[in-house]
């Protein structure tokens, strides 16, 4: 299984990696569903600044629950990936380098994952228990109003994921 430190998630590491490869990465990513991405999508087209630099960092679709007493985060298992395509490629386009989720994507999205040389991770679905054990640190950095779907910044330590489509268009699906 290869291990990756982040960030940044460098086009090195993301050259090496291939479809259906496990890999374990500690460092940091941050958390972001559906409205935090049309927030993003509509700051880049305004040309504002975004709350987060995009750039070589990986974006987990992922609302975390509130964290019980004396824990870091509540479950935190990943969301239906489809839902964020229509705003991928702009994201992409502005240096995303890395996603989190579950699910196929769109042929837009795979397309875009090839063309910014970026790559797109799965993780388990259905065990938000357990993937909340790989996280160290939970901030919230965004959107405070959005509740679990604000953003956040997540110290991830040999969190478990599957390569689903790598920078060269190869999809697991």
């Amino acid at each position: 299984m290869k291990k990756i430190e982040l960030p940044p998630l460098t086009d090195k590491i993301i050259k090496s990696l291939r479809a259906g490869q496990q890999v374990l990465i500690s460092g940091i990513i941050y958390t972001a569903r559906d409205q935090a991405h049309k927030r993003l999508a509509s700051l880049l087209k305004k040309g504002k600044k975004l709350p987060f630099d995009l750039k070589g960092q990986i974006v987990y679709y992922c609302g975390p629950t509130p964290a019980k007493k004396g824990e870091v985060i509540g479950s935190c298992g990943p969301t239906t990936s489809s839902r964020m395509d229509e705003f991928t490629p702009l994201l992409l386009k502005a240096g995303l380098k890395g996603m989190i989720g579950k699910g196929r994507r769109s042929q837009a999205v795979r397309e875009a994952i090839k063309k910014y040389r970026a790559v797109y991770f799965l993780t388990y679905a259905g065990c938000g228990a357990l993937l909340s054990t790989f996280v160290k640190r939970c901030e919230p950095i965004a959107y405070p109003d959005l509740g679990t779907e604000a953003i956040y910044k997540l110290e991830v330590e040999n969190f478990p994921l599957i390569v689903g489509i790598d920078a060269y268009g190869k999809d697991i699906y």
